[in-house]
């Protein structure tokens, strides 16, 4: 079974829970299983070396890396930085009333700007179909 990598924002994560549900529903209509960094691992601010080694490994043994970049977080921008690096497939989320970032957009393979997570999830299921 394939894996997506969802790079989100730990301050955030709480918040995205509806548009994680729908990322999950889309992803297993596919057939591809979602990893969340956030809900696997807790580090100590000393560990910071730790993190990004057990983040790198991670997102090497995914298959493609999901973005949802509607909160800036600069965690997310390294982690697609790197995903691009290692010819990664990146997709870029974005709720239509945030802020462009045109860094992370430009590193991405495909771009979802959604109003909501149904939609989210039906423009998901269209891109997914490529992959």
């Amino acid at each position: 079974m394939k894996t997506a990598y969802l790079s989100i924002g730990y301050a955030n994560r709480a918040s995205l829970q509806p548009e994680i549900d729908a990322i999950r529903q889309a992803l297993l209509k596919g057939g591809i299983h979602l990893f969340i960094f956030v809900d696997h691992y807790r580090f100590s601010p000393e560990q910071e070396k730790e993190m990004m080694k057990q983040a790198f490994t991670d997102i090497n043994n995914a298959d493609l890396l999901m973005a949802e970049v509607s909160n800036k977080a600069i965690g997310v921008g390294i982690e697609i930085g790197y995903a691009a690096g290692r010819g990664k497939p990146v997709i870029y989320l974005r709720h239509v009333s945030a802020e462009h970032s045109t860094t992370a957009a430009g590193s991405a393979s495909k771009v979802i700007v959604y109003e909501n997570p149904g939609d989210l999830a039906l423009k998901m299921e269209g891109i997914l179909r490529e992959f």
